[in-house]
């Protein structure tokens, strides 16, 4: 047998087919850095470069015994290179828009999260002070505001005047303006 090193890539690939190591290895040296510079060129990373190239080979070992070569040896690993670097990217592609749409759902959910925490703590805040409102005027401002009856129904149920009720919800809703701004007195006031 000739030196595997005056092989042609037809002969290689023959012996290859057979299970011959060394003819794999020829192949192997042969074509390796060539490979790899070309897929480094596209990837511009050492190990991806690396690990296409490994996994290339891989296969190509893996593969010898049903592995038909149409054209010639080179064209076909370049191809290979190619069709895995396509690969690859398209990959990486749909990985970073995962990764970006993750990060903008957990964005999304971290922002309601602040805003519910944020809500509950100010009506916590609110119906404390209306816990320390007098007890009248508490009354009447919780008939008012949260079960949504008029001034005429309060003052029904009651057994008081309208404008007493009216200058009960204004007075209460003045204590809270004072305690917590103008946010929450226009909340209570549209109502």
């Amino acid at each position: 047998m000739a030196a595997q090193g005056n092989l042609s890539d037809q002969e290689l690939v023959s012996l290859l087919k057979g299970g011959d190591r060394l003819a794999f290895t020829q192949i192997y040296d042969r074509y390796k850095y060539l490979l790899y510079a070309h897929a480094f060129k596209r990837l511009r990373n050492e190990e991806e470069a690396e690990d296409l190239i490994h996994d290339l080979f891989t296969t190509l070992w893996n593969r010898r015994e049903t592995f038909e070569l149409k054209s010639h040896l080179q064209g076909y690993l370049y191809t290979a290179v190619r069709n895995r670097i396509f690969k690859l990217l398209a990959h990486k592609d749909i990985e970073s828009e995962y990764i970006s749409s993750f990060q903008q759902v957990s964005e999304q959910v971290s922002n309601i999260t602040d805003y519910l925490v944020r809500e509950n703590q100010m009506t916590a805040m609110i119906e404390k002070e209306i816990a320390a409102l007098p007890s009248k005027m508490r009354v009447i401002f919780e008939l008012s505001r949260k079960q949504n009856l008029s001034h005429k129904e309060i003052a029904g149920q009651l057994g008081i005047s309208e404008q007493t009720v009216s200058k009960q919800v204004t007075n209460a809703l003045k204590i809270l303006k004072n305690k917590f701004g103008l946010l929450v007195y226009l909340v209570f006031l549209v109502r």
